[in-house]
């Protein structure tokens, strides 16, 4: 039985034009009757649209953010993060700041960009919040997260880099077609280890668990779970993780996934 799904958000949740398909809420809401929870796991901070999809899908549970760099409890704020080392953080600004790379720094709550320029703003309409350029500086809580916005097809030079003291995940949003999205978090920290943490929460089995992805991001969540699915428009590595493939996130296939998980 399952009692638990796991679900991306872009590319899984979100579909092409920003939308999620309206047979994705009843058959989450037949889920929930069922006594199946659902939670969010995504790249996206915890705030924003990411919070009002959480709140939605299953608001009285945990849920996954920033690639397992915080794992949140809605109803009472609890919270596991691992906030990326000082010296690292500096680091990444220094790079950031000669090479002219747009990096994004969070913290569980907030997050940081230097630069103003079409990506950066059109990241902060895919996120739900106002776009605001700001200092580094500015933040006060620990950063748990740093992302580089890359241009697709020029950031072979980046990815190739040596990364010692940070665990790299990549993904990308049907939304931003041409943008590779690089966070840089703790060593040992991914969907994976944030999927464990909610799993052991609820006291559940990671047989008993169904996870829903379609990136790169989300292979290390897929590879410790009972039933790994991919959507029809996952990369081909994530489809070779999967036991089961649903239709593409335009045509419903996440409400697919969660129907699919009612009958196993």
């Amino acid at each position: 039985m399952i009692r638990l799904i796991c679900a991306d958000l872009d590319g899984t949740l979100i579909g092409s034009q920003g939308a999620v398909h309206p047979a994705t809420w009843s058959a989450a809401a037949r889920a929930r009757d069922a006594g199946v929870r659902i939670a969010v796991c995504s790249g996206r901070p915890a705030f924003g649209l990411a919070r009002g999809y959480a709140e939605r899908i299953d608001g009285a549970g945990w849920h996954v953010f920033q690639n397992g760099a915080s794992v949140l409890h809605l109803p009472t704020g609890g919270t596991h993060s691992a906030a990326l080392p000082s010296e690292t953080v500096s680091r990444l600004i220094r790079q950031a700041r000669e090479t002219g790379r747009i990096l994004e720094l969070y913290t569980d709550v907030d997050f940081a960009v230097e630069v103003d320029s079409p990506d950066t703003r059109a990241h902060a309409a895919l996120l739900g919040v106002p776009f605001a350029q700001r200092s580094f500086d500015s933040l006060t809580a620990p950063v748990v997260r740093a992302q580089w916005l890359l241009t697709i097809g020029k950031d072979d030079d980046v990815l190739a880099e040596p990364h010692p003291d940070v665990e790299i995940s990549p993904s990308t949003s049907p939304v931003m077609s041409e943008t590779l999205f690089v966070s840089l978090m703790v060593p040992g920290v991914d969907k994976g280890t944030g999927v464990r943490a909610v799993t052991e929460a609820y006291g559940m089995a990671m047989g008993d668990v169904m996870f829903v992805g379609d990136g790169w991001n989300d292979a290390p969540a897929m590879r410790l779970v009972g039933h790994p699915v991919a959507m029809g428009n996952a990369e081909p590595e994530v489809c070779a993780l999967a036991r089961h493939i649903v239709g593409d996130v335009d045509a419903g296939g996440l409400a697919q996934a969660i129907e699919l998980a009612l009958t196993l």
